[in-house]
């Protein structure tokens, strides 16, 4: 027990060793050496119009001549943006050391937390002051600052020694890697050269002093990046030159640049290189700023960290036509536009992820009408394109605590939320899921311990078999009920479970032939298939679509076993040779076919046989209410029998209307309703009105007409 525990405590410790190898970059240390000598009080030659704000101007005012900043000034004011970038992403993991050289060297801060800070920094350059052209230029060398900065390297900062102290007896696995940025105005590559090569010297020396101290750690990597500042209208001496490896401790890259905004635009670049930032670009496009019921749109760029993307990346969502490259491939871009949903709640939205974001151009009017806008307790919705071209809201920028944060919404179902049904699937709600056939699969395939006595002729570990039974019993294994039928018909359920075992036996061979036997002996008799109709319309496939589909299914599961051994081999051999059918059988579906046709359209007829039989019917009440008003008349004008009193009235065809042939079918209600209309007419008296009419009319104010001595006729006929 104690072994096993000292092995586990090994292994621990040999991951934590990994995991702070990789923490401490070579961006966890960066000293920037800036040139304080004389040819550095050169000017740029850039020109700042500080008239430029004048609108109006009174006559006789002599306008402001245009000033340009010294190189000096350019170096100092590119190097405080890349530690105020910096500092707003990496509050504590990054640490900058400051140096200034001429004479000698001058260390403005130290590795201790407390003066990492851009204030620290300025108030310390204020101290220094300008350089000094009249000072003698044999005197000042940046030699000076890029010693003190390889000394500074070796220097522990505080989270390596809390690293080596956690780690005791190992704390030489800790890493001690940095980058040294020297800002100068070099003669040549010559000169290039020579600082290279002392560099190299003091990195060999400096190890040498730390590996007998405890205060000091041997550089394992140091990056050196040259930056060459040269007045503008003026050719470079210098060359441009990619990262080049020196020697194992050491790599060096040159770069020559103009002063002024060239000059911001490549430290920019620079900071955002891995491993310092791992940074994205942020456009929100269209912000807006409400300020006297106006609005203006604007786009403003953001820093953070690379990770704010890493899950879209990850499922690969991210639409490409949102990022873009610039400069060589070292600046990568998103695309985030501001989203009309806003709102001040925070807890409203489930976030994943909260980075610092820290603007490129922090003096710009659209960066800090952002920045007020979010401090002031307001927060941004994030959109960003997807690959099917919709969009979803991804991040939210907020403030806390005075600091803005880029918080990564989850875009998919959260964890605080109750855990999903089975039912559910990525795609949807999917309800058909085999989870009968999925537990008794695991059931058929679990772990159980193995003792170290029991041996497999094979000479495999038992991992290694439980694996190649998993990968056996998984090689066609359908999710969804709709999506198999074999699965679904106990007749194959014999062969499923034997078709997946290593090796067959005879027995088991014979097993499988007759459960194919058996298919074949349904599908002879037209047994039906449980076929599943989700989703299809009408009564689903034919009977011979059915079987069709059930071999080619059949067909598939046993091919992937089939190359196992000969004898699932035969097995697939049976099944093609079943499926080859003979000509008395294809003769036989052929006649099964015509009369699943006949059927359907029987069917479809069934309709229109209802409405023959019914316009029959009709047409033989018909004959009966004729025959019937014959007789009637018959009796009536006869003249040796008198008219009946209070005689029911008669049927007449009139008050029947039979439909018309040319007018369509007759329904069943129709008929009904005749029929109805027909045999209450006769249980009651008939209106006297309706009784005496002429063609359904009848005269009103007859007495009138009897006492003028007009001819009053009843029925048509003349009164007696």
């Amino acid at each position: 027990m104690a072994e096993g525990n000292s092995r586990f405590s090994v292994y621990n410790q040999l991951i934590l060793q990994i995991c702070k190898m990789k923490m401490f970059s070579v961006s966890h240390k960066t000293v920037f050496v800036v040139d304080h000598c004389p040819y550095m009080a050169e000017s740029s030659r850039q020109q700042v119009e500080c008239d430029v704000l004048t609108k109006s101007r009174a006559q006789g005012v002599i306008p402001l001549a245009p000033v340009s900043k010294s190189l000096w000034t350019c170096a100092v004011e590119c190097s405080m943006e890349y530690c105020r970038i910096l500092y707003d992403i990496y509050p504590k993991d990054k640490l900058v050391n400051y140096i200034v050289s001429d004479s000698e060297f001058h260390i403005l801060n130290s590795w201790r937390q407390e003066d990492q800070s851009t204030h620290e920094l300025m108030s310390a350059l204020a101290a220094v002051g300008p350089p000094n052209p009249r000072e003698d230029p044999e005197c000042c060398s940046i030699l000076h600052g890029l010693v003190a900065a390889v000394e500074s390297l070796c220097k522990i900062t505080e989270l390596q020694h809390e690293r080596r102290t956690s780690l005791m007896d190992m704390a030489e696995r800790v890493a001690n890697r940095g980058r040294i940025i020297c800002l100068t105005n070099a003669k040549s590559d010559t000169h290039v050269r020579m600082l290279e090569d002392c560099i190299q010297e003091t990195i060999l020396e400096q190890n040498k002093l730390a590996a007998g101290s405890d205060r000091l750690m041997a550089i394992q990597q140091c990056e050196l990046v040259l930056v060459h500042i040269y007045p503008q209208g003026e050719d470079t001496l210098v060359s441009d030159r990619p990262k080049k490896e020196i020697s194992p401790l050491l790599t060096s890259e040159v770069h020559s640049v103009r002063a002024g905004r060239h000059l911001d635009t490549k430290l920019n670049i620079l900071v955002q290189q891995p491993p310092v930032s791992n940074l994205f670009n942020l456009l929100p496009e269209t912000l807006e700023e409400q300020h006297a019921n106006t609005s203006a749109n604007y786009d403003v760029e953001l820093l953070h960290h690379r990770d704010a993307h890493l899950e879209f990346f990850k499922s690969g969502d991210l639409h490409m036509a949102g990022t873009s490259t610039r400069e060589n491939g070292l600046k990568e871009t998103v695309t985030l536009k501001w989203c009309t949903p806003r709102t001040n709640s925070i807890e409203l939205h489930y976030c994943t992820g909260a980075y610092r974001i820290s603007p490129t151009d922090v003096n710009s009017r659209p960066s800090s009408c952002l920045t007020n806008f979010l401090l002031n307790g307001r927060s941004v919705l994030l959109e960003q394109p997807r690959k099917s071209g919709s969009k979803v809201i991804s991040h939210m920028l907020s403030s806390h605590g005075g600091e803005i944060f880029l918080h990564v919404l989850n875009s998919n179902r959260s964890t605080l939320e109750d855990p999903p049904s089975i039912s559910e699937g990525c795609g949807g709600r999917v309800t058909d899921y085999r989870i009968t056939d999925f537990g008794e699969f695991m059931r058929e395939n679990r772990l159980t311990p193995v003792s170290e006595s029991s041996h497999d002729p094979s000479g495999k570990l038992p991992a290694e078999r439980a694996k190649a039974q998993l990968e056996r019993h998984t090689r066609y294994w359908p999710m969804i009920i709709s999506q198999t039928t074999i699965f679904n018909m106990q007749a194959v359920v014999p062969l499923a479970n034997l078709i997946v075992k290593e090796t067959l036996t005879e027995e088991d061979v014979l097993t499988c032939q007759k459960t194919v036997y058996n298919l074949v002996d349904m599908e002879r008799k037209n047994d039906p298939l449980p076929i599943s109709t989700v989703g299809s319309r009408g009564k689903g496939p034919k009977r011979d679509e059915q079987y069709r589909i059930m071999w080619n299914e059949l067909e598939t599961l046993v091919k992937t076993h089939a190359g196992a051994t000969d004898r699932h081999q035969r097995v697939l051999d049976c099944i093609v040779a079943c499926r080859s059918k003979p000509p008395e059988e294809e003769e036989r579906k052929k006649r099964g076919r015509k009369r699943e046709e006949r059927e359907d359209r029987t069917e479809k007829n069934g309709s229109k046989d209802t409405e023959e039989k019914s316009w029959q019917e009709s047409e033989r009440l018909k004959g009966l209410l004729d025959k019937e008003e014959q007789e009637a008349e018959v009796i009536k004008d006869s003249p040796d029998s008198p008219e009946p009193l209070n005689k029911k009235p008669r049927l007449s065809t009139e008050e029947v209307q039979p439909p018309e042939r040319a007018k369509g079918p007759v329904s069943l209600l129709s008929m009904w309703t005749n029929r109805i209309t027909v045999a209450n007419s006769r249980k009651h008296q008939e209106f006297v009105g309706r009784a005496s009419s002429v063609n359904n009319k009848f005269e009103l104010y007859q007495h009138l007409k009897d006492e003028n001595g007009m001819d009053v006729h009843e029925n048509g006929k003349a009164s007696r």
